[in-house]
């Protein structure tokens, strides 16, 4: 769920999420060290791995200066915790280190695009440097013939987060939410520069 935000408003969506609510509500207090909220998304992500659900949560909280990531993920009990157990991480990115905001939709019949109409699904991809992804390929000359070695080309790429919501997976809400808090997160970072 995104908001135009609230400290309260970002509690709610986190219990609504249902996922260890305290646990996640306390990372993020930790990392917002009492700064205000300007916008945020919580998504919940189930899967199965293997023969068992796993659960994670991601957070993303807008603050007017920083772009905080939290991310929660469970355990089955293994050989060194007796019982099932949590990890739990955020990460504040000052909002002058964000080089991209990337926001990708997909939708159906584009002729007939008006306006408003509902995505299918949006992929929100954030960057600041902490990593980076490289795509190589062989380069070539563009003579079908030539079999010279002209070595590799490639993009280099910020990959620091990436989200994907949908509509047959989360709901037209989550999907409108996230590109709310795209917005929020693409004018803050304009505003930095």
């Amino acid at each position: 769920m995104a908001d135009t935000g609230t400290r309260e408003g970002l509690r709610l969506a986190i219990q609504e999420a249902g996922y260890y609510p305290d646990l996640v509500a306390d990372m993020l207090e930790t990392s917002l060290a009492g700064e205000a909220v300007d916008s945020y998304v919580v998504h919940h992500e189930p899967h199965f791995d293997r023969d068992e659900l796993r659960r994670h949560v991601s957070v993303l909280v807008l603050t007017p200066t920083r772009l905080i990531v939290g991310h929660t993920d469970e355990y089955p009990s293994d050989d060194t915790h007796d019982v099932p157990y949590a990890t739990t991480s955020t990460e504040a990115v000052p909002l002058d280190r964000v080089t991209s905001v990337v926001v990708s939709r997909t939708v159906t019949s584009p002729a007939a695009y008006r306006t408003g109409t509902p995505a299918l699904d949006v992929v929100l991809t954030v960057g600041w440097g902490a990593m980076s992804r490289i795509d190589l390929e062989p380069a070539t000359c563009g003579d079908p013939e030539c079999e010279a070695d002209h070595g590799y080309t490639g993009a280099l790429t910020s990959d620091d987060f990436t989200l994907r919501v949908s509509e047959a997976g989360d709901g037209v809400g989550r999907v409108r939410d996230l590109l709310t808090f795209a917005r929020a997160l693409s004018a803050a970072t304009i505003s930095v520069r």
